[in-house]
């Protein structure tokens, strides 16, 4: 798979034409067609279309949509830095405390880092990333425009969409609920939250707080709710009934959502239908020893879920390596997926059925959809995910981000 003599576009990123000879979702060799960012035809393979001049040959490999990061913290790595020593308390308020104590001291917001962050989920296949990004007194909204540089080095082939994220709390700062509507001002597309109840202590005040700006400024709101059980439940209870009196339906996303998973069933379900009914989401990074956010009942109560990396090597943690579809699997595992219609649902809600997460409608193999292509060597979309195999080519917006 060369791709010598394929032309650059204007971002000098190779420019795509035709992918011949893939298998979309695993099914009967076919050539993707593109004009500009966009895919206009999926036909029957043409063996007589030689490769070059902006056609590359798939070599009969799994073609799948880009992957979606619902849920990712680009600004805040150490990645590309000497290997950082795990150190602080442990618990959310040692997290942040450990964090604001260094971040200075490593550079952190940064552009080459969140450049470097950027790199290694665009090689895992990542076309399209929803980041969580620090907003507060000490950083200002310097980490927005380090994100912004940094993705700007794509040229609009990597989708990089922002949440304001108040980290050390709203209320508990002076002057957070302003910089949030600063950020917004700036291009947020979305305004973050942080455990209403357990940082700010005080849930009605946080909630009432975000939510009124989401809507006075037309955006989204992603807050992160770790909270657990009665306590979380309550707290999200509280913001659907905000939701439904400030017209946010279909605009506002719970990421972690510990408590839902550990709610008793009946209770669980109740939850959920409001949440559907009022266009509610959530997205996971499939926390290992809690129990997973229940995949069949999320889809029964039409409340939609995501996929997300959370952070990688930062100063909350060392692990983590950008792969969406490495986080995808470990979901799976851990809810003891098998059969193979779930296995490919949880493949979908990390690519095609993610589109929502990035403000998409349509985000699939299809004419009309953005050319954000990933090609893996997989049997079919169950296969690649158990397997995680390496990605061997990553188209976006009809531009080649990646080629192994």
């Amino acid at each position: 798979m060369s791709l010598a003599s394929t032309p650059a576009s204007s971002s000098g990123l190779p420019q795509l034409r035709r992918l011949r000879n893939v298998r979309p979702w695993g099914a009967e060799a076919s050539d993707i067609v593109v004009d500009g960012e966009t895919i206009v035809a999926v036909v029957p393979t043409d063996p007589s279309v030689e490769a070059g001049d902006g056609v590359v040959d798939g070599q009969g490999l799994l073609a799948l949509p880009g992957l979606v990061n619902a849920h990712a913290h680009v600004d805040k790595s150490w990645w590309g830095l000497p290997w950082q020593s795990y150190g602080g308390e442990g618990g959310t308020e040692g997290r942040i405390r450990h964090e604001r104590a260094r971040r200075d001291e490593l550079g952190i917001p940064s552009p080459g880092i969140t450049a470097a962050v950027l790199e290694q989920m665009v090689q895992h296949g990542t076309t399209a990333i929803r980041s969580h990004v620090d907003v507060d007194p000490g950083v200002g909204l310097r980490g927005i425009e380090a994100v912004r540089e940094a993705s700007a080095r794509y040229q609009g082939a990597l989708q990089v969409t922002i949440v304001a994220f108040p980290q050390d709390g709203v209320l508990r700062r002076p002057g957070v609920l302003e910089l949030l509507g600063r950020a917004v001002e700036a291009g947020a597309e979305h305004i973050g939250g942080l455990d209403p109840a357990s940082i700010d202590r005080d849930l009605v005040g946080q909630i009432d707080g975000i939510l009124g700006l989401a809507a006075d400024h037309g955006v989204g709101v992603d807050i992160h709710l770790h909270d657990p059980a009665e306590l979380g439940a309550f707290q999200i209870e509280l913001i659907a009934e905000r939701v439904e009196r400030l017209g946010l339906t279909g605009r506002v996303n719970i990421a972690h959502g510990f408590a839902v998973a550990q709610l008793e069933a009946g209770r669980r379900a109740d939850l959920l239908a409001r949440m559907g009914a009022l266009g509610m989401s959530m997205t996971t990074v499939a926390p290992l020893r809690l129990p997973q956010l229940p995949l069949d009942e999320l889809g029964t109560a039409g409340v939609r879920l995501g996929f997300g990396t959370d952070g990688i090597r930062d100063l909350w943690s060392p692990y983590g390596t950008g792969d969406t579809l490495g986080i995808t699997w470990q979901y799976a595992r851990a809810s003891s997926i098998v059969r193979d219609e779930q296995l490919t649902e949880v493949v979908r809600l990390a690519t095609s059925a993610g589109a929502w997460a990035v403000g998409r409608h349509t985000h699939d193999l299809v004419p009309g959809s953005r050319a954000d292509i990933v090609l893996l060597e997989a049997e079919n979309p169950m296969d690649a995910l158990v397997r995680v195999p390496p990605r061997r080519l990553v188209v976006g917006g009809g531009r080649v981000l990646h080629e192994a």
